[in-house]
């Protein structure tokens, strides 16, 4: 079986003095890509840094997804959607994420911080069309408003590909990213029997949609899986992304490796790409 983890922040610091183990036992579990995700440009190039010594040194393909995360939004200034922009041009990315609107935080339910969040997210999904990329979308709070400029901006997942990362809503929200082409980001919150409205959500968009609706992702160093949490590790890595197969594979009473070769290709038409699987 062979596994995509499309969303991490493996390029964090907490890893440099783990990265080349975790690199290691990640691909001796079947993870053969795992994509960066940016959240301040700031540290764009540290997410090139980290994948530049990838391509040397681990058979694990890393992939960038630079962007401006609405979580961060009192941090970002106008320059930083140039800089955006700019790295779009240099470098190689396969998305840009993460974005969106968030607005779990009450400091970001402010009308400032709210507005200025809608505009960059809708910069962003600008910048998706000029570069011909996907967006991967954070959401918090917020499922109906991001459901809106999507429309209001006509961006079509069935066409350019995307990921509702990590998704949190309920099952009508679900089925709208779903039938929008945006798949569901699964993490390991699958794991947990107290997420029932999650689990709920994902079973409602199977019955209805399919496992074609899914793609995995671990978003290390957050989201640890129950099973990897012994003796109190919440700190996540890319190795874990076999847990969320595990449960996926439960939940939806399907054999493991025909889920994981589905999962694949499920990635593969998110970013519009071609992986051979393995």
């Amino acid at each position: 079986m062979y596994l995509f983890d499309t969303h991490t922040h493996f390029d964090v610091p907490e890893y440099d003095s783990k990265r080349d183990d975790y690199n290691h036992t990640a691909f001796t579990h079947g993870v053969r890509h795992v994509v960066l995700i940016g959240y301040l440009a700031k540290y764009f190039d540290r997410m090139r840094q980290v994948k530049c010594y990838a391509d040397d040194h681990y058979s694990i393909k890393h992939h960038l997804a630079c962007g401006l995360h609405p979580l961060y939004i009192k941090e970002h200034g106008d320059d930083d959607l140039y800089i955006l922009d700019n790295y779009l041009n240099k470098y190689p990315n396969i998305a840009i994420g993460e974005i969106g609107l968030d607005t779990y935080p009450d400091e970001l339910k402010s009308v400032d911080n709210y507005n200025k969040q809608c505009r960059f997210f809708i910069e962003q999904i600008g910048l998706s069309k000029r570069h011909d990329l996907p967006i991967l979308l954070h959401i918090r709070k917020s499922h109906a408003d991001t459901l809106k400029i999507l429309k209001m901006q006509k961006y079509n997942a069935h066409n350019q590909g995307g990921i509702a990362h990590s998704f949190s809503g309920g099952e009508n929200e679900a089925l709208h990213f779903a039938k929008l082409g945006f798949k569901i980001g699964i993490t390991g919150q699958i794991t947990n029997p107290n997420a029932k409205k999650l689990r709920q959500a994902v079973k409602t968009v199977f019955d209805k949609i399919g496992i074609s609706a899914f793609v995995i992702e671990t978003d290390c160093p957050d989201m640890n899986p129950i099973p990897a949490q012994i003796g109190g590790n919440y700190f996540n890595e890319p190795k874990n992304l076999i847990y969320v197969l595990d449960e996926l594979s439960v939940l939806f009473n399907m054999d493991k490796e025909i889920l994981a070769y589905k999962l694949w290709q499920n990635s593969n038409d998110a970013f519009k790409t071609n992986f051979d699987y393995g």
